[in-house]
């Protein structure tokens, strides 16, 4: 049975943007710019990086701030390659906001949702990132509001970011708003411990950990929540 739900929350990179293509041209670009050489497996290494520092944002362990540099100043140290890490920064996240390769289906499905709800993108992304991939992206004119964890002073699934969230749409009732996403560890988790519904964007058929078994919707493709939402 359908179910309508007035406020859309839409995470931003793996769920409505195409993070993965992003990354890999902003990286390379980065690298190409400041003349720094580039081989393949230098991204593999990075990412993975990246995704221990993003963790780490989560728990609220370091901040945007250190994180945008960190990764970098790491990056170089294990590959052992000169260069700056604050211009390998600041080059990478302005290529990253010029990159609006959106998820396939995604804008078929906001403009058919915008059509009877309120879409609001919530994210842990880099605000200069987020608002610059917004601008220039062909969904702007579907979305509400952009939440980013930076400029809020917490992250999903922190609480605190869902009260930010909140306060800024109006502060509408919990069952007014459903969270689409496909982290588990900061959409699902921060849906699940906030008491608002969850659908689990999962396109690869990942296994459902057991502290996650109440999630209410999930889905392998964007256009599978015209078929939840009325």
């Amino acid at each position: 049975m359908k179910k309508h739900y007035p406020w859309l929350f839409f995470d931003a990179d793996g769920t409505l943007f195409d993070y993965n293509r992003a990354e890999a041209t902003a990286f390379r670009k980065a690298f190409e710019l400041l003349q720094i050489p580039f081989e393949d497996h230098y991204l593999g290494v990075y990412q993975q990086i990246n995704r221990g520092l993003w963790q780490a944002l989560e728990r609220h362990e370091i901040t945007p701030a250190v994180l945008r540099v960190r990764r970098f100043e790491q990056l170089l140290e294990v590959l052992q390659l000169r260069g700056s890490a604050d211009d390998l920064n600041i080059t990478y996240v302005e290529q990253l906001g010029l990159c609006t390769d959106l998820m396939d289906g995604a804008f078929e499905v906001l403009q058919s949702l915008d059509k009877s709800s309120r879409i609001v993108i919530v994210t842990n992304g880099l605000e200069s990132v987020q608002r610059s991939r917004l601008a220039h992206s062909t969904i702007q004119g579907f979305v509400s509001a952009i939440i980013i964890s930076e400029e809020v002073g917490a992250a999903k699934p922190h609480p605190a970011f869902f009260d930010a969230a909140f306060a800024r749409t109006g502060s509408p009732p919990k069952d007014d708003v459903l969270i689409i996403g496909d982290s588990l560890s900061s959409d699902m988790q921060g849906a699940v411990d906030y008491g608002i519904d969850s659908c689990w964007y999962n396109p690869t058929g990942e296994g459902k950990p057991e502290g996650l078994r109440s999630l209410t919707y999930e889905i392998r493709h964007l256009r599978e929540i015209l078929e939840i939402i009325e």
